[in-house]
């Protein structure tokens, strides 16, 4: 696309929002051009879901014909500033004071409940693989924004979001990131580890999904620390191989079977 129509269409655009809808030739009087040129750059954004026609009750053109006025949809508003995350800020701040940090986690898992159900349909129609059910959940997950995907790596599955709705106020308040984590888990069906958010400065939003062999090893170790509840953070190592455990010996002096000679 030439960089002259991207201009035309965010001014197209941008009458839209400031005098509401209008006809091509409303448009193209202000934009100083044809109505033939504007209704191209109309059926464009009309493509892209940014503009869509209307009939407009009451108003007539020509020989008693309905105007057809362009109205701006909602992902067309939304290529405009916002400031969502100022309001949002501010009223998990009052929260925060309020209440404290449990009034925070409070509000992020209403804010995820329903994500959480709709996602949960899709994640359903899959087998009870956690790798498989974290595939259906990056379909749903991208339906709803996140952009997200999900393969399987030798130590199990890997989830990431590259895009995160509500970044700039997780940076501020981890609760919303605890709490999407936990969403995760209870979709894919295990304790899963967030290695990396985008919250905190990284590239994308990394969450490793445990194969069985991990997964039966972080259970056996919860159930020995008396269900203490896991970290949240990143455990160190996470990403190396798990080194065996062995029984511990008796004896104080190293030996080496292959070393020892027959009596």
């Amino acid at each position: 696309m030439r960089a002259d129509d991207v201009r035309t269409r965010d001014r197209v655009t941008a009458l839209l929002l400031e005098h509401g809808p209008q006809t091509a030739s409303e448009l193209a009087g202000r934009l100083g051009v044809s109505p033939a040129a504007v209704r191209r750059h109309l059926d464009a954004l009309e493509a892209q879901g940014r503009v869509e026609e209307r009939t407009t009750a009451g108003a007539q053109r020509g020989r008693g014909r309905p105007a057809r006025h362009f109205h701006l949809t909602d992902a067309g508003r939304s290529g405009f500033a916002h400031a969502y995350d100022d309001l949002a800020l501010t009223a998990l701040r009052y929260v925060a004071a309020s209440g404290g940090p449990d009034a925070v986690r409070a509000v992020a898992r209403a804010q995820l409940a329903g994500l959480e159900r709709r996602a949960s349909d899709a994640v359903a129609r899959t087998s009870g693989a956690p790798v498989e059910r974290a595939r259906a959940l990056a379909e749903a997950l991208t339906a709803e924004g996140y952009a997200a995907s999900a393969s399987a790596i030798a130590s199990g599955g890997q989830l990431c979001q590259h895009h995160c709705p509500v970044a700039h106020v997780a940076a501020e308040f981890p609760q919303l990131c605890e709490a999407e984590t936990a969403v995760i888990g209870r979709l894919v069906g295990t304790h899963v580890q967030r290695l990396a958010t985008i919250a905190h400065g990284d590239g994308v939003c990394t969450t490793h999904i445990p194969g069985p062999a991990q997964a039966a090893d972080r259970v056996r170790d919860h159930m020995r620390a008396g269900n203490r509840t896991p970290s949240a953070g990143p455990v160190p190592g996470e990403r190396a191989a798990r080194v065996p455990r062995t029984a511990p010996s008796t004896s104080t002096t190293p030996t080496n079977d292959r070393e020892r000679t027959p009596a």
